[in-house]
């Protein structure tokens, strides 16, 4: 099963808590106004890589307390990076997630789509919702506008509503 990928960070301490290897995908149909990636909206961009290639890469580095799927746009490729989800949880690490979606649009989406679902299963994290320029703030941990949330996965979906993830 292959995907495309704009790139990997291996050790990050940006892209959700402690140090993460950070795989940004590639394409994003969203294409917020002041995107941070907008390299990686375009979906024919970056390089293919399959989901063995980059389970090896994750299960070489050295040091890494999880893994960030960022973008682009993660659940526009849902069905791979479901599959690599899986593995990341039965290597012990646990997965955060980005997108530009809401909690609530991937949940509804999840509903008919097992892949979506599959990939929020396998998540601890997710950061949601769209960029919005008028609302950056910088000051704020792992996300760049106001309205995104920082939301505990296992929580919210065993409750089917955004259920807040607080450090620690």
């Amino acid at each position: 099963m292959k995907l495309r990928v704009a790139g990997l960070v291996p050790e990050s301490i940006v892209d959700g808590p402690g140090i993460r290897l950070a795989l940004f995908v590639q394409g994003c149909s969203r294409r917020c106004p002041g995107c941070h990636n907008p390299e990686a909206q375009d979906p024919r961009g970056g390089v293919e890589m399959t989901v063995e290639q980059l389970q090896e890469r994750i299960r070489s580095a050295r040091g890494i307390d999880g893994v960030t799927f960022t973008g682009g746009e993660p659940f526009e490729q849902a069905a791979p990076l479901a599959r690599l989800g899986e593995a990341i949880l039965e290597m012990g690490l646990n997965l955060v997630l980005y997108s530009g979606y809401t909690f609530e649009e991937l949940l509804q989406a999840g509903d008919g789509d097992r892949n979506i679902r599959r990939l929020l299963e396998a998540g601890w994290l997710l950061v949601d919702g769209p960029f919005i320029l008028a609302q950056r703030d910088l000051s704020l941990p792992y996300r760049g506008s106001r309205n995104q949330r920082l939301l505990h996965l296992p929580r919210s979906l065993r409750e089917r509503k955004p259920v807040p993830w607080e450090a620690g």
